[in-house]
């Protein structure tokens, strides 16, 4: 197993959302692969709550996610998103943002400011940090339960942080990688919830991803939880596997004992 090393200077930069599934737990065992690599552009099919970019601190990204919302608030935060909605923690001001969130959706107003400053106080007042759609589009975690949620209104550290990033939306094979890009995937974990877009991610994507990310030429790194098949799959194209007990932070179940994920790298 790999252990890891001295993590990189910080940037003061933390991911601005809760996210199920983060990444920041990884990024130690990240950076000693990344360290060679640095000269080159990070890409992410699937970059989340952004952990990882914000850990590596690459100085050219590609940062892609099938989530509308996400790469909308992080544009707006790279422009200099100021919150001016209500922010409290109270179940009648969260059913009434959702509603407003769901009706911009509707309207194809997902991408305004208004619809970042929404998603974000969603994201941090919905019940245990998770981003789920019905196959409608619309948001529907239910209100949260916190003793206390911090919440924000200025991000100006943000500000032109993202300048030389690209940001897209949509699947990972319209992306095009240059070939000695630098690939980290973290697609969403194979397990039962996969409802994090309207169009969920099934086994069949699982493959596909496999598929699309054995034909880059250059380094590869892929993240998921260590089911048998994942395992296998992952085998079966030439991975080389590590293991590792994750904490786990976000469950429907209240389970939180560590899970097993597997870090799978192909490298140049």
């Amino acid at each position: 197993m790999m252990q890891p090393e001295n993590a990189l200077a910080s940037n003061g930069l933390t991911p601005p959302l809760k996210w199920a599934g983060g990444k920041r737990w990884l990024v130690p065992h990240l950076i000693p692969i990344w360290q060679a690599h640095q000269h080159r552009r990070l890409v992410e099919p699937f970059c989340g709550g952004l952990a990882v970019t914000l850990g590596l601190q690459p100085q050219r990204a590609l940062l892609n996610d099938m989530n509308p919302h996400v790469i909308n608030l992080y544009r707006w935060l790279d422009r200099g998103l100021t919150l001016t909605i209500d922010l409290r923690y109270d179940s009648e001001v969260y059913y009434t943002h959702r509603a407003t969130f769901n009706r911009l959706i509707r309207a194809g107003q997902q991408d305004t400011s208004h619809a970042a400053e929404l998603f974000y106080y969603l994201n941090r007042t919905g019940y245990n940090g998770l981003c789920r759609f019905n196959r409608k589009g619309d948001f529907n975690v239910p209100f949260g339960r916190h003793r206390y949620v911090n919440y924000r209104t200025e991000f100006d550290e943000f500000r032109g942080a993202f300048s030389n990033f690209q940001f897209s939306i949509g699947s990972f094979e319209a992306l095009t990688p240059d070939p000695d890009d630098f690939i980290y995937a973290d697609p969403p974990y194979d397990v039962e919830f996969v409802s994090y877009s309207k169009e969920g991610f099934t086994w069949a994507d699982q493959v596909r991803l496999v598929e699309w990310l054995s034909k880059h030429p250059g380094p590869i790194v892929l993240s998921n939880q260590a089911t048998e098949r994942i395992v296998q799959l992952y085998t079966e194209f030439g991975f080389d596997l590590h293991y590792y007990n994750s904490p786990r932070r976000i469950s429907n179940t209240g389970d939180r004992t560590p899970a097993r994920e597997v870090l799978a790298t192909k490298r140049v």
